[in-house]
């Protein structure tokens, strides 16, 4: 049990048309903490059945909500990110209860969460059209954007508030309406908000909570004609298959999918700089984030210096329930998880890395794992194609800038990228060759609600965040008016 200050935060039943509900057949899937095993409660395991129901009230409130004024849907959003706010250290106890986190980062990504409410109900007031030069003298052309109607939401367990908000953000302050459906392992969260937004004055149905068999549930929202956006955070895997069940109905999507993030320390870098950076965007979260610097590429000539130091920063954190004063690292998310981090570890062992820190499973026993650094990687190991998801730095080896960009850009992902160096010409070069949405130079610390977040090639669809967000939740319309002369 979750001890909150404000109890009625803990929601344990689906959030549907402003009612509290649970599954239609009662089933229900429970929730567990992965610092201590314990079980937390129960959510509704729901299917299609509830979804669709979820769907219809939010097509149903969808015409009163978009005839709200840009003002008043600002307004909503404004108070919805400051009761956020208000319930900083609940929804942050809240979080790392149910997905690990210490609770330092977990009140930081609270914070990040209600960022994008705010930035975006100011968004809502520039939702601007246009005019354009007619093509001839009887007519007038205006371009309207018009909200595009029910959104279909697909959350992960990684950050379980801000993923939520980062997408009903621009979708509410658009006009639309909101079907979220938020990660099995961390639904808490996701009705928290719920809660939170109905008492911001979110009517009932524009936004909707459903939780359960994700098979069903997505199913249903790829399948139905009411839903004309989704838009989803997780796996590449799995977007792909949502996109393929969008085809149907030729919906428009957002996919925020997976990422092998290169880190390229040069020799010209600062290299406490470039330690701090590896630290704050490697072990964040645990390693458990898209854009977590999956590959460390070291310049031959400090390479041997960057290791030594990043191992020694690597051994100076903590890792407890993330509940604990001076948590740094929580536990990984699930047994599952540890599999596969001792399946990378092992696989580049066997093919000739060290382990320089680390390397296995913590004394505190569960899913908690010691952070590692292994050095002597080469291209032909498991860590460098594929994501691992967890606390294992890898250091790979490079001579040039060249040799550099080509290894970073081999692989078929494109989130994102980092870099540290000095040199302002290698700055400008690298950042313009890497095939990555999002680079970060000299920091290890990217994102923001004022910035595009997203990938390209099979990192996904579309940008999160910024003026930019919110064009994936409008369609535009064109005018032509005839007969002005008249």
């Amino acid at each position: 049990m979750v001890e909150l200050k404000d109890r009625s935060l803990f929601r344990t039943r689906n959030y549907i048309d402003g009612a509290w509900v649970d599954a239609d057949n009662g089933a229900t899937v429970a929730v567990t903490n992965p610092a201590t095993g314990e079980t937390l409660g129960t959510v509704p395991k729901a299917g299609r059945h509830e979804t669709a129901r979820a769907i219809e009230a939010a097509n149903a409130a969808f015409p009163a909500w978009r005839k709200k004024t840009a003002k008043e849907r600002a307004v909503i959003l404004r108070r919805f990110a400051d009761l956020m706010l208000a319930n900083q250290d609940d929804l942050g106890l809240l979080m790392t209860s149910e997905q690990g986190k210490p609770l330092a980062e977990a009140k930081g990504e609270v914070a990040y969460a209600a960022a994008f409410l705010e930035w975006f109900g100011e968004e809502a007031k520039r939702i601007n059209g246009e005019t354009i030069p007619s093509h001839a003298a009887d007519k007038r052309i205006i371009v309207l954007r018009e909200p595009i109607g029910v959104v279909a939401a697909i959350t992960p367990w990684n950050f379980p508030a801000a993923m939520i908000t980062r997408k009903i953000g621009p979708a509410l302050a658009a006009g639309c309406t909101v079907v979220v459906k938020p990660a099995t392992q961390t639904p808490y969260s996701a009705l928290a908000l719920a809660e939170l937004g109905e008492r911001a004055g979110l009517p009932a149905g524009v936004l909707n909570v459903v939780t359960g068999a994700a098979g069903e549930i997505g199913g249903e929202m790829t399948s139905s004609p009411i839903v004309r956006k989704l838009t989803f955070t997780g796996s590449t895997e799995v977007g792909k298959t949502l996109m393929a069940q969008c085809a149907g109905t030729v919906k428009k999507v957002s996919l925020e999918l997976g990422g092998n993030a290169p880190f390229i320390v040069f020799d010209d870098a600062d290299l406490d700089a470039a330690v701090e950076g590896a630290i704050a965007s490697k072990f964040r979260n645990t390693g458990q984030t898209c854009v977590c610097a999956n590959r460390l590429l070291v310049q031959d000539g400090v390479y041997d210096a960057f290791a030594q130091k990043l191992g020694k920063a690597v051994a100076g954190l903590k890792v407890a329930n993330g509940i604990e004063p001076g948590a740094t690292q929580g536990p990984l998310i699930d047994m599952k998880a540890v599999a596969k981090v001792e399946e990378h570890i092992a696989d580049a062992v066997a093919k000739g890395a060290s382990i320089a820190a680390g390397g296995k499973r913590h004394a505190l026993g569960g899913s908690f794992f010691e952070p590692t650094v292994l050095t002597g990687v080469t291209p032909a190991m498991a860590v460098a194609r594929e994501e691992t998801f967890g606390p294992v730095a890898p250091l790979f080896r490079f001579k040039t800038e060249a040799e550099a960009i080509t290894m970073a850009n081999d692989t078929e992902f494109g989130l994102a990228a980092y870099f540290f160096s000095r040199d302002v010409g290698r700055i400008f070069r690298v950042a313009e060759a890497v095939e990555y949405g999002i680079v970060g130079i000299n920091t290890g610390l990217i994102s923001t609600e004022v910035a595009p977040f997203g990938g390209v090639k099979e990192s996904g669809i579309g940008r999160e965040g910024s003026r930019h967000g919110i064009d994936d939740f409008v369609e535009i319309k064109y005018l032509c008016l005839g007969g002005i002369d008249k």
